[in-house]
Formats: C-alpha cells, structure tokens, sequence
C-alpha cells in the first residue's frame, strides 16, 4: 500500500549520473544560493557531514484545489561522508507533475556546476517491492558535482499536486543541523488553513497577510541517528497543514472517524464476490467442522496462493482492487490481499475490517491527528461467541467493536492466528461502517517468541567440546527461520543461521551433523538439532582448565556505549523471553574449583538471571533473557546500559577446573574467574 504523505524529494546517499560542468561564464546560481556562501555554520561536532544552512518550502494553493510546492535546500558539505547531500529524490506519481528540477554546486576551489532535470536519471519507485510494475510512479535522481567538503550544495524542485485531501506536510528537522528553515503557505482570496505540529511545540507565523503566512524556524539541532530509534515519523519535528477552500465540502480530515468513512466509501462493492470466489470457498472448507478451522483454511490460501505484486496506478495506490481482479489474476498488494479475504470470509459468515496501519510502530499515535501517514493494511476479524483456539492469540477486546483478531494475509511467514512484533502494540485506523476508529493492536507475551536452546556436551581433557544441541523457536524468531530457509537455493546456505550462532560463541568449531524441521509449516515451531564440536574450547593453566559455562548465544550489546547520552527511547521489534541450558560432562581426573557468581537482574521492562552449578560430574549453566516493554523511555537507558554489561561479564566469566588431589579446592561459590 501506498498511503503515507512525505514531502516530494529525500536524499540518498548514491551516485547515479555523469555530468558535466558548465563554464564560468554560463554559470551563476541563484540569488538566494549565492545568499548562503559567506553564512556562519551553525553550532556542530567534528562528526557532523555537513550543515543545513538554509531550506524554503513555498505552498501555493490555486483555487482550482491544485498543489504547487516548491521546495529549495543550501547545504555546506564538512565530510566526505557528506557527499550524499548532494543528491536528490523525487517521487512523483499520477497525482503529481514535475515541473522543475535544479541544483547548483559552489566548491570551495575550481568551477562550480549547474544541472538540472536532463541530468536526472529516472527509475522505479525506489523502496518498494516490485516497484517496476508501478508504472504510473517514478523516482528521479539528480546527482550534484564536486559534492565534497568545502563546497556548497543547492537545488530547488517544484511539483503541482491534485492531492485527495488539501493538506501538507513541513517537515524542518534533518539529520544536521540546521541554520534557517523557512515555510511559506499562499492562499487564494476567502481560503482558510489550520496548522497542526507534531513532535515540536507550536509556533507563531513571523508574518501573517491575507494570502501569504510565513513560519521561521532557527539554528535546529540535528536528529542523531540512534541504534533502536523509533521511526524519523515518531519523533521529527513536523507541521501539518490543511486548506480548506471557502463554502465547500473539507478535503483533508477533521478526525479519525472521517477518514474512517473515506476509505470505506473509496473500498465500496470491492469486496463483492464471484461465482468463483464462492466456489472456492466452498472447495476450501468442505468436510471442515468448525469456524475456526474454515477461517485458517481461507487465510491460508490468500496468504500462499495470492502473489504479492504492488499495480498502483492512479488512486491504486490508495484504493483496493476487487475480490474478483485479485482472485482472477492471483496477485495483488496488501489491501488487496485482504479485501479478498474479507469477501472470502463473510462467505461463512464471519465479518471483518480494514485495518490501516504503519509498519513502523511509533509513526502514528494516539495523539496524531488524522492523516494519511500509513503504509500497510491488515485485516480486523470480528470473532463471533463461541470461537476459541490455543492458537488465537492476536485477539484484542473492545467494549464498543467485541473480539478483534488481527491477521496480516501479506506475511507469509506468520500463522494466522499471530501477529509479528514490529506490527503489536501500534496504532492504527479500524475502518468500520460508522467511521474510523484509531486503536492499537495487542502486545503479545514474551513467551511467544523465543528460543529455547538445549546443550549436552562433554569435554575432554585436550580442551575439545563435542556434543549435541537441541533448539526450539516461536514467533518472530522462527519467522526468521522460516525467511531464510525458503531464500536459500541451496541445502548447504539452510544451515547459515546456526554457523552464524556459533561461529559468535567459538573461535574454532565443526558442525558434524544438522536437521531442521517446520520451516515450512507456519503454526509450528522451528526446531534445530546439530552436533557440534570445538577444539580448544577449554583453555589450560597449569594443572586447571579454564571453561566458559555460557557456550553459545549473545545477549549482549555495545549499543549503548556511545560518549553522548541517548536522546532517544529504545526500540525492541517485539517482546522476547530465551532460555539457555548447558550441561557439559567433565574430563576424567577433573573437578569443579570455581565458579562464577549467579547473575539475577530484573528492572521490570527487561530481566537477566543466570546459574552455573557443579550437577555429578558435570558442569550446568541456566539462564534467561526477557524483554517485557517495547520500548524503554530515555530515563530508564542507563539501567538498560548497566545491564548489558552486567550480561557481558556472565557471557564471558570462566569456571575452574582442577585435577582430582592437585590442589586444595576452593568453595564452589566463589567469585566469577576470568580470562
């Protein structure tokens, strides 16, 4: 789906054209670029790739309800990892014209260049699946010369829009700094406007006329870009603007609700099926006795048998196809998907939804006001009384709208019954016959994605382990699995994911033997058993051995060791709960000496708790790592931080190992020993 409304040109860090300079004569840049040489460079780090040291946005609303926007950049490049601000991004659709395209560069040395649209280079829409086959929407890439540091770099581009609602977006916030950033709205005689900021406190117009208003933002620090950062939509500063044009009908949205009857006037008759569809559905559930097995059986074949391939033209972007274009041609996007299912399912007798969403949660909130900021579509499933199913876990309750069962037909990896994290716990828009309703889908338990790894090993008195691993995993983690498997061509590429986890654990190891099972049975779990073994695993000392219990996975991260405190809250895709048990058979003629302390840390929204323990003759380690919260507030990273390196020391301390009568045993509850 295409819905999400993003201003006209992004930068990409890639070079796409040759070009050539322009002589000296021939050359001059704009007054308003040239405005910008000797301007000072706002306050930055020695890691900042450039400064922003001037952006216009420039809206001029034609009382025919036609959009002109014209948007104009100045930056000074101080890195050579700035180059890519020197090249711009266009996306343009059947909505929108194209009707200039410049850019100018000013080394600080040599000739300085003009180009413009006839040095762009056009393509596919840029970031989306199948993009080729959106015919009607295109990316143009204008790539800037002598984008090093030193120089300065500008361009200008300008659209006419025929939006379907009469709103506008300024975004001000970059990713550097920011000296000046200008917004300027010009109105036909009698229109009105309303401003909406988001994630930025509101601002006055610098001047304010009967046509034109002017808004002046100054010297705006940059977003930083941090690992696990909710989305750019979440946290950037942002103004939203709607006209409304004088004794007529709104063409933006006043509330949810509205938006809400839009789309379910622009999905009117789609889901209407035919004798086909009928016919299948009656192929698909014959000899099943319950709802809830037909629903699964439906679900299915919309979510394997129906090609995801994006045809947008036109309001196709917005708009669904119908049941009987998507079941005919077996393919089509995400809101086609679903509309096939809807019709699918009301054929038994279960009703169902749109339900408009963002795949990166934290896009919307509760208190973003109605927009088009979406760009997937999922179904809400009413579930009658009387349906139940262990596997029915993406189920939320309203008082108003009863039992919801979210389910995505687009993923094909994820039962239908679940729900993959980077999709719980977000806000959407529930599309009913009444209007929209913005509401979040559920959080899942932690429980339901996980891995639960089982080692029995044994260890020689050379330092070789050898033994066997028994693996099992849920949710999202075996989604990943499942994504892998199916992408390798090849039996000996199936088994990367279990080198990737050991080769992080051992410096030296062989796996002899691998299975996996499910990978392609979607409501089961994945299970991996291999054997392994590693030489030299165990390291000597004298007459001891020095063996670390925690034989594989990571839990740990330097993610939060940076020298600037985090500004941002982090991000988990979902919530997680693993479980590790280690036994390891220890080398005749040896005894436990040491062990390391017992690790048992819980700050609410995460938990680390680990045991290493002398069982017989051989070596336990246990321990489990849950992640509760989705997302961990700025005031609570620290604890965040301190906990990792709590688990970075458990994940390395070593246990003792001394021959039988060598020495006077320690107390096995002595303090951690280490490398």
């Amino acid at each position: 789906m295409r819905l999400i409304s993003a201003p006209p040109a992004l930068l990409l860090g890639c070079a796409v054209a040759l070009l050539k300079p322009y002589t000296a004569e021939a050359w001059s840049p704009p007054q308003w670029v040239q405005a910008q040489v000797n301007a000072p460079i706002p306050e930055h780090d020695e890691k900042t790739s450039g400064v922003l040291l001037y952006s216009e946005t420039v809206l001029n609303v034609r009382s025919n309800g036609k959009l002109v926007r014209l948007d104009r950049r100045v930056y000074r490049i101080l890195r050579p990892d700035g180059d890519g601000l020197g090249i711009v991004r266009v996306d343009l659709d059947s909505q929108t014209k194209l009707s200039n395209l410049h850019g100018w560069s000013i080394p600080s040395t040599g000739k300085g260049y003009d180009v413009g649209e006839r040095d762009a280079v056009e393509s596919s829409i840029l970031g989306v699946f199948n993009g080729e086959l959106m015919s009607d929407v295109r990316t143009k890439l204008l790539r800037i010369p002598a984008s090093v540091p030193g120089s300065i770099v500008a361009y200008e581009w300008e659209v006419e829009q025929r939006p379907y609602q009469l709103t506008d977006e300024w975004q001000f916030e970059d990713t550097v700094p920011v000296r000046e950033a200008r917004y300027t709205l010009q109105l036909p005689a009698g229109w009105s406007y309303k401003v909406t900021w988001i994630n930025h406190s509101e601002q006055s117009p610098q001047t304010s006329g009967t046509t034109a208003t002017t808004w002046v933002l100054q010297d705006l620090k940059p977003i930083e870009i941090e690992e696990r950062m909710p989305p750019w939509r979440g946290i950037a500063g942002r103004m939203v603007v709607s006209v409304q044009p004088p004794n007529a009908m709104p063409r933006g949205f006043s509330s949810w609700s509205e938006m809400g009857r839009w789309y379910q006037e622009l999905a009117r008759g789609r889901t209407e099926p035919s004798a086909q569809i009928k016919q299948k559905v009656a192929d698909l559930t014959q000899g099943s006795t319950t709802a809830w097995d037909k629903m699964k059986r439906l679900s299915a074949f919309v979510q394997d048998d129906i090609r995801y391939v994006a045809i947008e033209l036109g309001i196709g972007g917005l708009q669904p196809h119908s049941a009987t274009d998507v079941f005919t041609h077996r393919y089509g996007d995400c809101k086609d998907k679903v509309t096939l299912l809807k019709s699918m399912l009301a054929q038994i007798g279960i009703e169902s939804d749109y339900f408009i969403i963002n795949t990166e949660r934290g896009s919307i909130t509760q208190d973003t006001p109605a927009n088009l900021g979406f760009n997937h579509v999922i179904l809400a499933i009413d579930l009658p009384a009387g349906i139940e199913d262990p596997a029915m876990l993406a189920v939320s309750t309203d008082t108003q709208h009863g039992r919801i069962l979210f389910f995505d037909p687009t993923d094909p990896l994820t039962p239908f019954g679940n729900l993959r994290g980077a999709l719980q716990a977000d806000y959407g828009l529930l599309v009913t016959t009444e209007g929209g309703v913005l509401m979040s889908t559920p959080k899942l338990g932690s429980q339901l994605n996980s891995i639960e790894r089982h080692a029995n090993m044994t260890l020689d008195e050379n330092g070789t382990l050898h033994g066997d691993v028994h693996e099992v995993w849920t949710g999202d983690r075996a989604s990943d699995q499942r994504a892998i498997a199916r992408e390798s061509s090849q039996d000996t590429d199936k088994i990367k994911p279990i080198e990737a986890v050991v080769a992080d654990s051992f410096t030296s190891f062989d796996i002899l033997k691998a299975a996996v099972t499910a990978v392609r049975v979607n409501d089961r779990p994945v299970e991996w058993n291999y054997t392994l073994e590693a030489p030299h695993y165990a390291k000597s000392a004298g007459d001891m051995l020095l063996v670390r219990p925690r034989l594989l996975g990571t839990k740990s991260t330097a993610m939060l060791e940076t020298k600037h405190p985090r500004r941002f809250p982090i991000e988990f895709t979902g919530a997680e709960r693993d479980s590790d048990v280690f036994e390891v058979e220890l080398p005749k003629g040896y005894v436990v000496d040491a062990l390391p302390e017992p690790v048992n840390e819980d700050y609410g929204f995460i938990s680390y708790h680990s045991r290493t323990e002398a069982v017989g003759h051989k070596l336990r380690y246990t321990r489990t790592f849950e992640i509760r919260d989705l997302s961990v507030p700025v005031d609570k990273a620290g604890q965040l931080k301190e906990l990792y390196r709590i688990i970075y020391q458990d994940e390395r301390a070593q246990a003792v190992l001394a021959a039988a009568g060598s020495a006077e045993l320690h107390s096995t509850g002595a303090s951690p020993a280490h490398p």
